[in-house]
């Protein structure tokens, strides 16, 4: 029943944040008619760089904000991969706190890696392919001749006569940020995650209040709540609950042999695992120098923590792609790094 409780709070928190965040892009979509979306549409290597800095971010908050970038078709399917190569999940902590220095350059040189990796898959890989497979655009832009979603004078108007849908999400978004706020949702303690989770939550429930009606149907209620969420949180907790009981039966360290190739194969395979636990493994054989560098790398490059736990609800297909495309790329740096000897 632990277990069981402890995962709710996880899948709430991973699904909570993808909604605001969902909520919030599509509310800066309309108000701008899709001129950022055209701007770096056009300008891919902008996408690589916003790819990357939001994978090296410590956690999985930058990477669930990748994964929604692209389900609105925003940023690439590359940059979906460099976001994915530059995160290393929760680890990032763990790593930070052991050894920082190793960790700065771990993180510096999966940055670029992403990059290289995102420009490699874009361009010998059909784009078109891709975007049709795994990100099926469920967030039209409107053609409306205007859309007034920031009523001037009145905050509140909209509670004058007001919707069912409008109190049900508002409803939705207190209890996140209460929870949030309450420690039983996310982190227990104060920290930057808790904060973020925070701003985003009250930036939402602005959203949410604010909007005409239509903005909120069409926008909010039918593109987002109607289509994504239910189904990203139960891939989500599902997945989640499945890895937590079979790492509760399964000790992962007796994966590990004295075969230095074997275990990168290990470290390659454990990374597919869409949960941060299971890596800390190679972090602590790291720390206490029982493997080198290259392992803890290339465990690094394919492994994003929670990250493509969103990707996995949209597009079982999706969150293979971008697992092979990082598993090609940490398998080349792994076999180099061994046999440069580092």
């Amino acid at each position: 029943m632990k277990i069981v409780i402890e995962v709710l709070k996880q899948a709430l928190m991973i699904t909570g944040f993808v909604f605001v965040m969902m909520l919030i892009i599509e509310y800066i979509n309309v108000q701008t008619k899709g001129l950022w979306h055209d701007h770096l549409s056009k300008a891919k290597w902008k996408q690589y760089f916003l790819a990357a800095f939001l994978g090296a971010i410590p956690g999985c908050l930058g990477a669930f904000t990748a994964v929604t970038l692209f389900s609105h078709r925003i940023i690439s399917f590359g940059a979906v991969v460099t976001a994915m190569i530059a995160t290393s999940g929760d680890e990032a902590f763990v790593m930070l706190a052991m050894f920082p220095h190793k960790a700065i350059l771990l993180t510096a040189i999966i940055f670029v890696i992403g990059i290289i990796a995102g420009f490699i898959t874009d361009k010998f890989i059909s784009q078109k392919h891709f975007e049709i497979k795994f990100a099926h655009n469920k967030f039209p832009l409107h053609e409306e001749i205007k859309c007034d979603c920031f009523p001037h004078g009145n905050l509140f108007s909209n509670f004058i006569k007001t919707s069912f849908t409008r109190i049900l999400i508002i409803i939705i978004v207190s209890i996140f940020l209460l929870g949030t706020l309450f420690g039983e949702i996310g982190p227990e303690k104060w920290n930057w995650i808790r904060i973020t989770i925070m701003l985003t939550s009250f930036v939402a429930l602005f959203i949410v209040i604010t909007v005409p009606e239509h903005f909120l149907k069409e926008h909010l209620w039918g593109h987002i709540v109607k289509i994504h969420i239910l189904r990203i949180f139960l891939w989500t907790f599902g997945t989640l609950l499945l890895v937590k009981v079979l790492f509760h039966f399964i000790d992962i360290n007796s994966w590990i042999t004295y075969n230095i190739f074997i275990v990168l194969a290990v470290a390659l395979l454990v990374g597919i695992i869409p949960e941060s636990g299971p890596n800390l493994v190679f972090v602590t054989l790291f720390a206490s120098g029982t493997i080198p560098f290259s392992i803890l790398l290339a465990n690094s490059i394919v492994q994003d923590g929670h990250g493509m736990l969103p990707m996995l609800a949209e597009s079982k297909r999706g969150f293979l792609a971008v697992k092979a495309v990082n598993m090609v790329f940490g398998l080349i740096m792994g076999i180099i790094g061994l046999l440069a000897g580092f």
